[in-house]
Formats: structure tokens, C-alpha cells, sequence
């Protein structure tokens, strides 16, 4: 059934990444982006917020996850993001390390003709049960911008545990909510 409704999810975000592309053509202009070019340009900054869970994400222990994560970014050069981000994460049914904590560090490319990204990073997890673990993590995600700042980003994630792989590595569905600004 997970498998099922994961190939649903996938299928969904698709069609919508596919849908947006076509009903924006996404050729940037001035006039949309103030004195840049791209909403994506180097010396630009990056906070947004993004909630993960609501059974969207699957891993071997749990049953129920809800995330929530901010994150702030810096361009240092074109479609090329450093990301840093805190999160906290809720992990419902018997599980040992029911609340877990993180920080993290990453970095995304952006496609600019259309809007995809593609993320890499790490994350370290404590959760109050003597649980710590390191976790590689990646994301594919699209950039749907409501206006010439302001954007949703649904992304898919997989993060590995380096502690117990089958316990608590994480795929999942990501929703965020994110803004640039120019300096």
C-alpha cells in the first residue's frame, strides 16, 4: 500500500512540475525579477520553511512522522545555493526517539529554464534518548514562484542513516515555502 501511494505522490508531482512548465515557458525577464535576470542569480538570498510527514515520508520504525524545517540559503555564483537549516521532527507509534532534532548543511543547483533543483547535504540528528546519527540526504524539488520572490517548493527526499540503515532512513514528500531577496 505505501508503495502504491508513494508511486501516487510521484506521479502527482509530476504532473504538476510538468503542468507549471508548460503554463510559464519560464524565459525570465527584468520586468519579473527587478534588476536581475533570474530569480536564481549569484549575491541572492534564500529563507523559506518546509513541513515534511503526515505519512508522506516512510522509514522502518514508525508509523506517523511530521517535520518541520527552516532553512536559509546564500547564491554564492548562478543556480548554485549554500543552504544551512534546523529542523524538528515528531515520529509518532513505539519508536525509541520520538522527537529528533537536526541541523544541517547543503547546497542546491537550480535548472533555471525550468525550475528544478537538485539538493545534496548532511544532516546530524540528536534525538533525547541518546539517539545521534549522521545522515547524507538528497532532494529533487521544484521552484513554483507565486510572484517574482515568493515560491512553493514540493521536493522528494531520501536520507540515509548512518546508524541503522533500516530503522531510520527517510523517503519521503517535502512541501516548502520559500523567498529570495536581493541585497
Amino acid at each position: 500500500m505505501k508503495r502504491l501511494f508513494a508511486t501516487l505522490v510521484m506521479t502527482i508531482f509530476v504532473a504538476v512540475a510538468s503542468q507549471a512548465q508548460n503554463q510559464r515557458n519560464y524565459s525570465w525577464s527584468s520586468s519579473d525579477f527587478g534588476s536581475s535576470t533570474t530569480p536564481f542569480q549569484f549575491d541572492k538570498f534564500y529563507v523559506g520553511a518546509s513541513l515534511s510527514g503526515i505519512d508522506l515520508n516512510y522509514n522502518g520504525s514508525s508509523d506517523i512522522s511530521l517535520g518541520v524545517n527552516g532553512q536559509v540559503g546564500y547564491f554564492f555564483m548562478d543556480n548554485v545555493m549554500l543552504l544551512t537549516n534546523v529542523g524538528y521532527n515528531h515520529v509518532g507509534g513505539d519508536d525509541p526517539t520520538p522527537d529528533m532534532f537536526s541541523i544541517g548543511l547543503g547546497g542546491r543547483y537550480y535548472i533555471e529554464q525550468n525550475g528544478i533543483f537538485l539538493g545534496l547535504g548532511v544532516k546530524y540528528k540528536h534525538a533525547n534518548h541518546d539517539y545521534n546519527d549522521l545522515m547524507p540526504a538528497v532532494e529533487v524539488g521544484y521552484a513554483f514562484f507565486l510572484n517574482r520572490t515568493v515560491c512553493i517548493e514540493p521536493s522528494i527526499f531520501y536520507e540515509q542513516s548512518l546508524n541503522n540503515h533500516s530503522k531510520y532512513s527517510n523517503v519521503g514528500l517535502r512541501v516548502g515555502f520559500g523567498i529570495y531577496f536581493e541585497r
